[in-house]
């Protein structure tokens, strides 16, 4: 017989719990010390223990400065699961981009299908936002060179069945992500040299950007947000406006969170205030040596 008095307990809840009881015990502190240190109610921690207390954001956080854990610890993160990733989030802690850049290259170098440096360069791809030239100095740059050009956009449809629209609104970000992974997959696969112009917010899937910047001589085609927002709207696109006076502000936030993404590509080329004819030909100069076109031109 059901026991109604008994609460239904949410599994993220319980998990968080359990992670809690864990956490303490890791420490040797009794549910009584910890609520003293953290300055909580005793009662209150010992319904989160047991999965029917809700949390908020500053309880946690008063429970990690005395555990000695991040929030990320706390609630399940898979990089502190095990001693092992903690001992590598430890070795990582406090180092520089540049280090960092270092380790991730190590690191894919040991667990990734290596592929040499010479064929990584036989493809380009295009990174940045919507606006940016990507399609048009994409499609100008794989016709010089007669090579594949590759809109990412048109392969994930391709796979997904529907349009990327469809797939945000019938499967969710989660599955857009999954689709947007395997076009790029099937893309490096199946061409060897290309020119490949991907989605703005390819770099937001760790996996995914990781693959691209591996398998790809990658350029980071960059404009103000200005200038982003009047090519957008140039070819007759009117969402960015639609029902959003603050348009202009949601872009620059945008751009600013993904610029340290994007940095990592392998060369800048900002195409503000510079007509297309001219950053087509500054573009290939910039490559020159650098990537296909250097291979396909001798240099």
């Amino acid at each position: 017989m059901t026991d109604l008095s008994d609460p239904i307990k949410d599994p993220f809840l319980i998990t968080l719990g359990e992670r809690l009881k864990m956490l303490r015990a890791r420490r040797g502190m009794t549910r009584k010390a910890l609520a003293r240190l953290a300055d909580v109610s005793e009662r209150h921690l010992a319904n989160v223990e047991s999965g029917v207390g809700n949390a908020s954001i500053q309880f946690l956080r008063q429970l990690t400065l005395v555990l000695n854990c991040t929030l990320a610890e706390m609630i399940g993160d898979e990089t502190a699961s095990s001693p092992e990733w903690l001992m590598i989030r430890e070795i990582l802690r406090g180092r520089s981009e540049t280090e960092l850049a270092k380790a991730r290259a190590a690191m894919s170098d040991l667990f990734e299908t290596p592929t040499s440096e010479s064929a990584r360069r036989q493809r380009v791809a295009l990174v940045g936002l919507r606006g940016a030239g990507k399609s048009t100095l994409g499609q100008m740059l794989a016709d010089t060179w007669m090579v594949p050009f590759i809109e990412l956009n048109r392969q994930i449809e391709t796979l997904a069945g529907c349009s990327i629209a469809e797939i945000h609104a019938l499967y969710g970000a989660t599955a857009y992500r999954r689709y947007e992974y395997r076009a790029l997959e099937d893309a490096i696969r199946r061409f060897p040299s290309a020119v490949i112009a991907t989605p703005g917010g390819i770099v937001s899937d760790p996996a995914t950007f990781n693959l691209l910047l591996s398998h790809c001589y990658t350029v980071w085609l960059k404009a103000s947000p200005e200038e982003h927002m009047e090519r957008v709207l140039a070819q007759g696109d009117k969402r960015p406006m639609s029902g959003n006076r603050e348009a202009m502000d949601d872009l620059r936030n945008i751009l600013d969170s993904r610029a340290q993404f994007y940095s990592k590509a392998d060369l800048t080329f900002d195409t503000s205030d510079i007509a297309q004819e001219a950053a087509f030909i500054g573009l290939t100069e910039q490559l020159r040596g650098k990537a296909l076109a250097g291979a396909r031109n001798g240099g």
